[in-house]
């Protein structure tokens, strides 16, 4: 029994290694726009692209990784891509002129597309053997990799401005952190297997050449569009909207992100304890339901104290959604897991720009309401979703 818990939590420090390098690489690059945009001599809208480059890169990824994921596995997948990042990081540093830089970081997506998916198998993989809830730790982690980036970013521009400087250093570290994980990664994916699919439906796919998704993996891609639709636009928006409707000083204003981060990482902390106790399911249902419902109570009573609310609802419920729909995914097969994981970037990709748009079209708290409603579609397309018991209802 000691053992097998050692080995449990071996490979959960290894793949939540994984889960803060992603998150320390991505927002290493992205702490430091400001000084890509002077050494470039860049505009807004030409910042607006290279994000956009990134996210692109990502979400057209799911062919080349859902290849790579069968032929490789999630292992040697995840050591790859993490490696490809480490080198895009330094690349992007030494890039002599905007097209370079487009190119780099659209490479940069397709390599955050496949660690994404790598990592994720790895942690359902581990859920899978053990029969124990961690997906919503290593979120967690993620976001303590991003906090790690932005205290490192403030440390070195203190020091030197280079770019080339800051970037060798986060590498080295970001090596560091791979080589520490790399040993204790599952070397494959158990309990992860595809469902079979009915003989008509695997024919066709054969013959089309590309993987069919089935109707629940459709629904699960769903849920994850319309999740990080959410997740993506309250850290676009939420500032925006305390300052400009809920008529917050700009001083209080950043306590909109402020909250809603806070409560996404203390509800990733303990959201495996609440997965054991009442499923996947019934979190991401009730979830998403209480985190649509508070934002809407919120937006219609107005004011900066019910925002904050209406936020740490928000934060709260949405948190374990991404998670829960990975582990779903993950246990469809790898092929579901890279078009779950793609639909997810391009919710974030296209959730803010959306909510932009309608904001545009009428007003930001019209914006923030689609925010409420792409909440509360999650918990709708959840109910279309077979989740397994927790392990006290077996």
């Amino acid at each position: 029994m000691l053992k097998v818990r050692d080995d449990f939590l071996r490979a959960q420090l290894a793949i939540g290694a994984l889960f803060l390098f992603l998150g320390f690489q991505y927002a290493t690059w992205a702490a430091r726009l400001p000084a890509l945009k002077s050494k470039l001599d860049l505009g807004e809208a030409e910042i607006g692209l290279l994000l956009m480059a990134c996210g692109a890169g990502a979400a057209a990824s799911f062919p080349l990784v859902a290849v790579l994921m069968r032929k490789l596995g999630s292992r040697r997948l995840a050591l790859f891509s993490a490696l490809a990042l480490g080198a895009l990081l330094l690349a992007l540093a030494a890039a002599p002129n905007y097209p370079v830089a487009v190119v780099v970081i659209c490479l940069d997506g397709v390599a955050v597309g496949a660690l994404n998916v790598a990592m994720n198998a790895q942690g359902a993989a581990l859920e899978a053997a053990h029969q124990r809830t961690t997906m919503g730790k290593l979120h967690a982690t993620f976001s303590a990799g991003s906090f790690l980036a932005a205290l490192l970013a403030s440390a070195v521009t203190a020091l030197t401005p280079a770019l080339a400087a800051h970037f060798g250093i986060a590498t080295g570290l970001l090596l560091l952190v791979l080589a520490y994980s790399g040993p204790g990664l599952l070397p494959e994916d158990p309990g992860t297997e595809a469902e079979p699919q009915p003989a008509e439906e695997a024919a066709a796919g054969k013959r089309r050449g590309l993987p069919l998704p089935s109707k629940v993996t459709i629904w699960m891609g769903a849920a994850m569009v319309f999740g990080t639709v959410t997740e993506g636009s309250m850290n676009d928006w939420s500032a925006l909207y305390m300052e400009d409707v809920a008529g917050a000083s700009e001083k209080v204003a950043p306590l909109g992100i402020a909250v809603v981060s806070v409560m996404m990482v203390l509800a990733r902390i303990f959201s495996d304890s609440w997965r054991s106790r009442w499923g996947d399911g019934r979190i991401v249902r009730v979830g998403s339901a209480l985190a649509g419902t508070g934002l809407a109570l919120a937006l219609l009573t107005g004011g900066v104290v019910p925002a904050l609310i209406g936020f740490a609802c928000m934060g709260l419920g949405i948190a374990a959604v991404t998670p829960c729909v990975y582990v779903a995914a993950a246990k469809q097969g790898p092929d579901a897991l890279s078009l779950v994981a793609a639909t997810g970037t391009t919710g974030l990709l296209a959730g803010p720009a959306l909510i932009g748009f309608i904001a545009s079209a009428s007003s930001l708290a019209w914006g923030m309401g689609a925010v409420a409603a792409s909440a509360v579609l999650v918990s709708l397309c959840a109910t279309r979703i077979r989740w397994e018991r927790p392990a006290g209802d077996a």
